[in-house]
């Protein structure tokens, strides 16, 4: 009688460590799935191919390209503080403006907070709003830096861990009046506003 009653208590066990077992084997540890998760990069440097239009340049017919550069300070999964700037100098169709002979170059320098977020898969997209100066060179115009601003985004598509492609785009404003007599120019003190585009890469570390 008791050998029976110790046999049904040693088959009872282990039935009774079944259920964990299973369950052990289909919910991952707690750490393991944590060290799954993407990880959330502090800071990302972005080069490419930019243009901008100008404005400020009266009687321009068409923009100018060159490179934007920027470094952005991410604070979490959806805040930054990004530096952005860029050169632009050869001119996008010619003549780059009517009736002169004239080659205008922009440079400008601004920083500013941006807002990210993932958008699908291994898109993502940001807003950004960006103050700083803009130099105008060639053209005599006054002052020597305005000040400058404006808003923009874009999207961002991951090709590895670290490396994504971007396209983006700004309205930047600012005020310049021209000092010279080219008629080309004109003379104009009130604010402009200029659109930029940017296509280039993303490296995330």
């Amino acid at each position: 009688m008791k050998r029976m009653l110790l046999l049904s208590i040693l088959a009872m066990i282990p039935a009774a460590l079944l259920p964990l077992a299973a369950s052990s084997q289909i919910l991952p540890h707690p750490k393991k799935a944590a060290e799954g998760d993407e990880p959330n990069y502090k800071y990302e440097v972005y080069g490419g191919y930019a243009y901008t239009s100008i404005n400020q340049v009266n009687l321009s017919r068409s923009g100018l390209q060159g490179a934007d550069v920027s470094i952005t300070r991410n604070f979490g999964r959806y805040f930054g503080l990004t530096a952005d700037g860029a050169f632009y100098k050869y001119a996008f169709a010619h003549p780059v403006v009517t009736n002169s002979t004239i080659t205008p170059s922009v440079d400008t320098v601004l920083f500013g907070p941006v807002l990210h977020a993932s958008l699908y898969e291994k898109t993502s997209g940001f807003v950004r709003v960006l103050l700083g100066g803009e130099h105008v060179g060639g053209t005599s115009q006054t002052p020597n830096i305005s000040f400058a601003g404006g808003v923009g985004g874009g999207l961002d598509y991951q090709l590895k861990p670290r490396i994504s492609v971007r396209a983006s785009g700004d309205v930047i404003l600012q005020s310049f009046s021209v000092t010279g007599n080219s008629a080309a120019l004109g003379y104009s003190p009130h604010e402009t506003r200029n659109g930029r585009a940017t296509v280039g890469v993303v490296y995330h570390f």
